[in-house]
Parts: C-alpha cells; sequence; structure tokens
C-alpha cells in the first residue's frame, strides 16, 4: 500500500528533482516533492550552499513557508546547521507583543503557529519542546534580532512584507559563518505600504550583483489548494 502511494506521489509530480529527509518521529522517510517550476526552483536555490539567503515572494498558499521549514528539518538533521532559528515582524503593523500575556514563545504561538504545524511532521512535541529549552529551536519576534550574528543556524524570516527598511537591512546582516536563511513574504498582504523592507529590497535586487542572494516570485498558478477550496474561491470570483 505504502508503495503504491509512494509511486503515486512520483507519477503526480512532474519535477525529477525530489529530495529525502531522514526524520525519526512520525516519518521516518520524508520526501520534499516540488508540485511545480517555481517550488522547484524555490526548493534548490534553498538547498543550493552557494545561495546563503533565498527569498521566496509570492501569493500565500504556494508553499513558501513550507519548503523552507523542510530544508531547514533536512539540514539540520544532515548536520550543517545547529540550530533552526524562526522570526516574524511580531504581528501587523499596527501591534505589539508586549500587551499579549505569556512567555515571548506563548506571546509568538499564534504567528508561528503554521511553521509549527510543518514542524511537528518531524518531532513530536516533546522533542520540540526540548528543542526550545535547548536553544536548538528558537522563536523570536523580529526586533530580538538586533546586535546578534547566527553561526551555524538556519533563520526562516516568515511574513516580511510588514518589515521595515531598517528591520530588513538588520535582519540580513544578522548571518554569520556556516548560516542560511529563508525569508518569505506576501506583498499583497502587506499592511505597511510606506517605509516597507520587502519592497525596496526586491526593487534594490534588480540592479544589484549578488551572487549569494536570490529571490523566487510565486505567482497566482502556483497556489496549491484542495479542490473543494478551489472551488469556492471560484464562487466567490477570487480564483
Amino acid at each position: 500500500m505504502g508503495a503504491k502511494r509512494k509511486s503515486r506521489q512520483r507519477q503526480n509530480s512532474n519535477y525529477s528533482n525530489v529530495v529525502d529527509i531522514n526524520c525519526y518521529n512520525k516519518k521516518n522517510h520524508v520526501e520534499i516533492i516540488p508540485r511545480n517550476k517555481h517550488q522547484e526552483s524555490y526548493m534548490l536555490k534553498l538547498l543550493d550552499h552557494e545561495k546563503d539567503i533565498v527569498f521566496g515572494i509570492g501569493p500565500a498558499g504556494t508553499g513558501k513557508t513550507i519548503l523552507a521549514v523542510q530544508v531547514a528539518v533536512k539540514m539540520f538533521k544532515e548536520g550543517h546547521v545547529d540550530k533552526i532559528i524562526v522570526t516574524r515582524p511580531a504581528v501587523s503593523a499596527d501591534e505589539d507583543l508586549g500587551f499579549l500575556p505569556g512567555t515571548l514563545e506563548q506571546k509568538m504561538a499564534p504567528w508561528t503557529r503554521p511553521i509549527f504545524d510543518v514542524l511537528r511532521e518531524y518531532f513530536n512535541a516533546k522533542e520540540l519542546e526540548g528543542m526550545v529549552e535547548e536553544g536548538v529551536l528558537e522563536i523570536a519576534p523580529l526586533a530580538y534580532m538586533r546586535g546578534r550574528t547566527f553561526k551555524r543556524s538556519y533563520i526562516i524570516a516568515d511574513e516580511m512584507q510588514n518589515a521595515t527598511q531598517n528591520q530588513m537591512k538588520m535582519l540580513l546582516t544578522r548571518l554569520g559563518d556556516g548560516s542560511k536563511m529563508a525569508v518569505t513574504g506576501d506583498l499583497n498582504q502587506a499592511d505597511r505600504l510606506k517605509d516597507n523592507g520587502l519592497i525596496d529590497f526586491t526593487r534594490l535586487m534588480e540592479t544589484a550583483k549578488a551572487s549569494h542572494l536570490d529571490i523566487v516570485q510565486f505567482e497566482q498558478g502556483d497556489i496549491e489548494r484542495h479542490q473543494a477550496v478551489k472551488e469556492v474561491l471560484e464562487v466567490y470570483g477570487d480564483y
């Protein structure tokens, strides 16, 4: 049964670049299967040791965050990095974490839940708790990145469409030896239209010569949704 399912998965993918991840919890053998050309390009750039910072920009549902987390798990388990760091602008542009109750991790939980949904495919709750306690998995708002340098770390900077220009520059200059960074964002969901760090950096990259940086632009057609959800959106005229 499992062999047949695996065979069907490979047949459903038109792309030859399939990456295996050896995990030790719910799934002992996990594959990253790109579903379209932009996902394939994004995955390969995230895995490319010459590309230290990779931007995935585009609509929700295109797999930007999922692929970034899967590659982070792969690199962590293979010993290429020693820790995984998850960050994002605290919340929307007009909110403040300081007014929320609980620890820093608890405050960030509502906005990092999509990332933890993916991590739970590879680690159980006890393992994740231990990783957080040991600092192997770190969850922190963007403001907490200032003044730090991350070595042998995989940094996932999610929902960066709400970062300011100064925040974006501060984040991108935190990279240390042996580290990689995935930056995701959807400009159509930006709460901040002026002083937008993601818009500013993508504009600067149009004329820059950068061999260690890259950007993958996802399109509306790259969205992967349940067929019923597609039909709902068609009814609303959004698809």
